[in-house]
């Protein structure tokens, strides 16, 4: 353009005197500077036009959207639809501030990555999500920001650009909730319960805190599975589910780690009494009957507890001592729970012994039938007797039932088991009195065996017993299924003529509805109804006295178990129960034993016990250490209640003197000398002992690892320093 200017003026300059041709050069370069400010100015005009077509272009097809703030942060500038989006005028949102639009989490604080600090700043940011405040639906922006300064350099505020990437961040949460938590429950899966238990651990040694695993395993989920599908077997998850969440509350973390399996996680619970407490209620919880596509159904639980850092200060060692103690409650009968405890670790070696031994201790004459007496309330005689299985083994004498009759039905042994028991105790009630019968226990496995009307009738066509003198024990969960099969099965034993009883009434799945419709001939009410009944408050000599007057409706007997105290006694002969049966007449014993007593054709039982009840008693053979003073001396104990604790091996303290019982892997339990004799001492103890859930006694809390390593135990000053 330069160049044809040039060209221009030299022609038109030909023949041009110098005053012309300047006059001619300043019209021109006038027309020139005229002709491009003006085109300038058409140029701007234009730009500023299509800017802001662009600018309509881009909102209005939602590729994104502008904003801008002053030095203060405040908005100048925002567009329509962000508003709309929000649900504000752009009128209210101009000249509020900009970060007061989006949420702030409290991790963004720690990190500070709110928008608030970044504003601060001063620099350019870019792709930065952030959640809309005050919104119904979540939305999702990322914000990328210029700083803007005036011709001194001073920050004048920013402009900048947002985008909604709602869809991408729903996505990526999304993707992270099937990563971490259980698509059929919602709650968490195992991968998040194995953080939150690494996280949990990590800062509770630190902190010299302590927290408790329970690991939870259904039973007899498979037979739901297998009998009204996997649907249906899906839909009882979810209603497990919600029944942790809801007897949890919030107190902690639950997870489903497997198929049927649970875990909750509690952060600072280390008290055996409170988790036992809680452990009852979930095993109570999740035993009541669901109704899942129209049919009813029952399964139980069993749990685990292990408590950290006495059972384990890392995730791995935590998660199998939880693990060994949910099997060590499986393999006690399911439907109850366990501490871990280090015995636990010898009761596995042990089991998978004893159970090799019990295949052989029928052949070996090793099982027995002890014969416990029931007598009528009103006269004290004999009216029947339980028979009750004792294994006497050949090298370890005496193995308890709670032991061996887990182990039994978890092997099926207890089919043949049951068979010899229901033979004998024919056999042996036919050298009784014609009227008094005999009672035999028939688990749920043998209950569901087909073969078992045909076993009862074997037994009285060849001992001869009169079959209304031959009762079977059925406990509650022989209805679990109410099937066909289960009908049927009452329907011919009642056929054969036997006697059919309710056992441990009131303490699994009580309905009135199978009263109703099961021939049961007598309920016996379970001793946890008994024990206590007439202490001030307690509710059970009601719940009694409603069993006792329903069973007379129904012409069923009522048998009350387990009574050991006159107090006991007196208070239950006043509910008009049919039968009692308990220590306070009688233990099981021998067939010889039975017929001893029967020389005069009948048997009555004068009751002998203590005047009132008192917490049960272990025999035990228990290596301890007694700390008083600055001793700290090894004993023995060969009592063990709740309560107190019968000890030898010290030259025995003066009464009122205060100890301090350790009874191991951290338990230390403050006492009380109450008696002395010889070599023996009574000690009560301040804090009462609580169910390990494995048939022995625990206390409530342990004094942590980390407190007896600083005490420098077996300094016994320290130790009292810990506990105090």
């Amino acid at each position: 353009m330069k160049h044809k200017h040039n060209q221009f003026d030299m022609s038109q300059a030909k023949g041009l005197d110098a005053g012309q041709a300047e006059s001619l050069f300043s019209r021109i370069g006038q027309s020139f500077r005229k002709s491009h400010q003006n085109e300038q100015r058409e140029t701007q005009a234009i730009d500023a036009e299509e800017a802001k077509r662009l600018v309509d272009c881009f909102e209005t097809a939602n590729l994104g959207w502008f904003w801008s703030t002053d030095r203060s942060g405040r908005l100048i500038y925002i567009s329509a639809n962000t508003a709309k989006a929000v649900g504000k005028d752009i009128s209210e949102l101009v000249g509020s501030s900009f970060a007061d639009l989006f949420e702030t989490s409290e991790n963004d604080a720690e990190q500070n990555r709110s928008l608030r600090f970044i504003l601060t700043k001063h620099r350019k940011f870019a792709d930065i999500p952030f959640k809309t405040a005050d919104v119904e639906e979540d939305i999702w922006w990322d914000l990328t920001g210029i700083p803007q300064f005036d011709r001194d350099g001073e920050f004048d505020g920013f402009v900048g650009i947002g985008k909604d990437v709602t869809e991408r961040i729903c996505a990526k949460q999304e993707e992270s909730r099937l990563a971490h938590y259980d698509s059929l429950t919602g709650l968490s899966n195992r991968a998040l319960m194995s953080k939150k238990l690494d996280s949990t651990l990590s800062a509770f040694k630190q902190q010299k805190r302590a927290c408790a695993l329970l690991q939870i395993d259904l039973d007899r989920f498979k037979l739901i599975n297998d009998t009204l599908g996997h649907p249906a077997g899906d839909t009882l998850l979810k209603n497990v589910a919600d029944r942790l969440m809801r007897l949890l509350s919030g107190r902690g973390e639950v997870a489903r780690v497997g198929g049927d399996e649970f875990q909750v996680l509690l952060p600072d619970w280390d008290d055996r009494g409170e988790l036992s407490d809680l452990a009852d209620a979930i095993i109570s919880s999740l035993s009541q009957p669901y109704t899942v596509e129209g049919s009813r159904c029952v399964i139980g639980a069993s749990v685990g507890i292990a408590i950290s850092p006495f059972d384990g200060r890392v995730p791995e060692d935590l998660i199998r001592s939880a693990d060994m103690s949910l099997y060590a409650a499986k393999g006690a009968g399911r439907g109850r729970f366990s501490f871990f405890s280090e015995k636990l670790l010898e009761a596995v070696n042990e089991r998978k012994i004893l159970e090799d031994d019990l295949r052989d201790a029928l052949n070996r004459n090793e099982i027995e039938l002890h014969y416990q007496p029931l007598v009528k309330s009103k006269t004290d005689k004999v009216s029947c007797f339980e028979a009750l299985m004792r294994w006497n083994h050949h090298e370890r004498g005496s193995i308890s039932p709670g032991i061996f009759v887990p182990i039994a039905e978890e092997t099926k042994l207890v089919l043949e088991l049951g068979t010899w028991a229901i033979q004998r105790a024919c056999q042996d009630a036919m050298l009784w009195p014609g009227k008094v019968r005999v009672a035999v226990n028939v688990s749920p496995i043998q209950f569901a065996d087909p073969s078992l009307p045909k076993i009862v009738e074997q037994a009285l066509k060849s001992s001869g017993l009169h079959p209304d003198r031959l009762e079977l024990e059925i406990t509650e969960s022989v209805f679990l299924e109410e099937t066909a099969e289960t009908e049927e099965m009452f329907a011919s034993l009642k056929r054969l003529g036997v006697r059919l009883a309710l056992d441990d009434f009131g303490t699994g799945y009580s309905s009135l509805s199978y009263l109703q419709n099961a021939p049961f001939d007598k309920i016996k009410i379970d001793q946890s109804f008994v024990r206590g009944s007439n202490k001030p408050g307690s509710r059970n000599g009601a719940i009694i006295a409603a069993i006792v007057a329903l069973a007379d409706a129904l012409k069923m007997d009522t048998t009350a178990e387990g009574i050991e105290a006159h107090d006991e006694l007196a208070w239950i002969k006043s509910l008009n129960v049919s039968q009692i049966q308990g220590y306070i007449y009688s233990k099981p014993i021998v067939q010889e034993e039975v017929l001893g007593h029967f020389g005069s054709g009948e048997w009555k039982i004068e009751p002998e016990g203590p005047a009132l009840q008192r917490d049960d008693r272990m025999s035990i053979f228990r290596k301890v250490r007694i700390i008083f003073g600055d001793s700290y001396e090894a004993a023995v104990v060969r009592n063990l209640s709740k309560s107190g604790a019968l000890i030898e091996g010290l030259i025995c303290l003066p009464e009122r003197t205060k100890l301090v019982v350790d009874l191991g892997d951290g338990q230390l339990a403050v006492a009380t000398v109450r008696r002395t004799n010889d070599n023996q001492m009574g000690v009560e103890f301040e804090q009462r002992l609580i169910n390990d859930g494995f048939g022995g006694l625990c206390t409530r809390r342990r004094v942590s690892p980390y407190l007896i390593a600083a005490a420098g135990l077996p300094d016994a000053k320290s130790v009292q320093l810990a506990i105090s």
